[in-house]
């Protein structure tokens, strides 16, 4: 996010300059600024500000008067932000001093004692945890639409037979629907992880100060509060150096681009000439500038692509923590571009997805094709032997069998007469066929978690209830 052009402001920075007996160069103060991204945090830093205003007035450390003009003149300084009517200045390093410094340009005195028994170490850990926890609505809420699409496709295609895969090999015959359900799940427990890391993380670090606390008698029970945190947090030392809520976080946005890779995966190899099960919407996908017969599936290829992306913004954050001491180092500023790019990337991907899987058209005569390839109902077979009390792996040798008899004739288990099966076992009789139908074989798994439409339907419509 960007306003008004930062400022080239040569003065020395007033939060710390007193100690300095020269100017910070140029090229080091842009250098160690952080003003260029965190000013995205500037609705949160206005919000802890509000909060720790309040709570000084409460203990009496701000008087009534000096509240009143800290409140309006910080209503001002969002209105000019929002607007983009601010001057950020790289002199003033980041968005937390860059406030501080225009609130007191407005309010005079009183915006120079709103910092009392705070620090910045406290301040950027507290809007970090605000600016994370909002973040992680908003992609919980896009994670939700991608599901409901996912159920619209599921109910639509309950009965849609297609083949199942282990190893990329034909296995058995499955629905789509039931597929598409793999997928729900998949983002059901992605769901919980981010709930369970916004739980976690909303804890206020605000009044640890710089790494101790503060002299001053505050209360951190009520800026809690305020800001809507559970509790503060319990440790000084921790609260300002801790990065685990972030680390968590990237980590969550991992596995949930994984499944996402994993589901582009699939749509790109059966968007293609060789599987042609599906067709994705033309808004998806682009053209070759060669060759005018392409239409590549460039919305999944890039959501893969951009797994890489994620995990490395993982490895990074990982990367930074392993060897800071405590409390506070500057180090930390390296948290936020990896923790925003995460979060900006992941609510791309999901807004794609989410607008693209509902309009999946399926190919149903290709998929069904594809399904009598490759003896998928032979575990079938294998099953109905044992129910004819032929012990499991005496039927799995029957069934190996009247395979090799298929791939030599060419003909799907299905296609053999009853008296070529019969040569194997004579527990074989015409009720066989009932099972080796590739309708036959997704509706007798009819139980939890199983293929068959009916469990599908049943899936689905307990997923619609939650």
């Amino acid at each position: 996010m960007s306003n008004k052009k930062e400022s080239a402001d040569t003065s020395t920075n007033s939060a710390w300059g007193g100690r300095f007996s020269e100017q910070t160069d140029a090229f080091v103060e842009a250098f160690t600024a952080s003003v260029q991204f965190d000013q995205r945090m500037y609705r949160q830093d206005i919000a802890g500000s509000r909060a720790h205003a309040k709570m000084l007035n409460k203990i009496a450390v701000l008087s009534d008067d000096d509240l009143t003009i800290i409140l309006e003149g910080l209503d001002k300084v969002e209105k000019e932000i929002s607007s983009g009517n601010f001057n950020w200045s790289v002199a003033r390093e980041d968005v937390h001093m860059n406030i501080e410094a225009r609130l007191t340009e407005l309010v005079g005195d009183a915006g120079k004692r709103l910092h009392t028994g705070r620090s910045r170490n406290d301040q950027v850990a507290t809007d970090i945890r605000l600016y994370l926890r909002e973040q992680i609505e908003f992609i919980i809420n896009e994670i939700k639409r991608l599901q409901q699409g996912m159920l619209d496709v599921a109910e639509r295609e309950a009965a849609t037979i297609m083949p199942g895969f282990t190893h990329l090999q034909v296995a058995q015959p499955v629905t789509f629907g039931h597929h598409i359900m793999a997928w729900y799940e998949m983002m059901k427990r992605d769901v919980s992880r981010f709930t369970d890391c916004q739980t976690r993380m909303n804890m206020s670090p605000l009044g640890a100060a710089a790494l101790a606390g503060t002299s001053y008698p505050i209360d951190r029970e009520f800026t809690a509060k305020e800001l809507g945190f559970t509790a503060p947090t319990q440790n000084s030392l921790d609260s300002v150096s801790d990065r685990d809520f972030a680390i968590e976080f990237c980590s969550d946005a991992a596995i949930l681009i994984t499944h996402m890779s994993r589901m582009s995966e699939e749509l790109i190899i059966w968007s293609s000439a060789q599987f042609d099960f599906i067709e994705l919407p033309d808004r998806f996908c682009t053209g070759s500038s060669i060759m005018p017969q392409k239409k590549n599936p460039d919305v999944p290829e890039l959501v893969r692509g951009k797994t890489g992306r994620i995990n490395g913004n993982l490895i990074s954050l990982l990367t930074l923590m392993k060897a800071q001491p405590l409390a506070y180092n500057k180090d930390n500023q390296e948290d936020k571009e990896p923790l925003f790019d995460t979060v900006d990337t992941v609510l791309g991907c999901l807004r794609a997805f989410a607008d693209m899987i509902p309009a999946i058209t399926c190919k149903h005569e290709n998929m069904y094709k594809a399904a009598k390839q490759g003896f998928s109902t032979a575990t079938d077979l294998a099953d109905y032997l044992v129910r004819k009390d032929l012990p499991f792996r005496d039927a799995h040798e029957v069934v190996g069998k009247a395979v090799a008899m298929g791939v030599s004739t060419g003909k799907d288990l299905s296609e053999l007469t009853l008296e070529e099966l019969r040569r194997f076992s004579d527990k074989i009789e015409s009720d066989v066929f009932d099972v080796l139908t590739l309708e036959g074989s997704v509706e007798s798994r009819d139980h939890i978690g199983g293929t068959a439409p009916e469990q599908v339907k049943l899936a689905i419509a307990l997923a619609r209830k939650q």
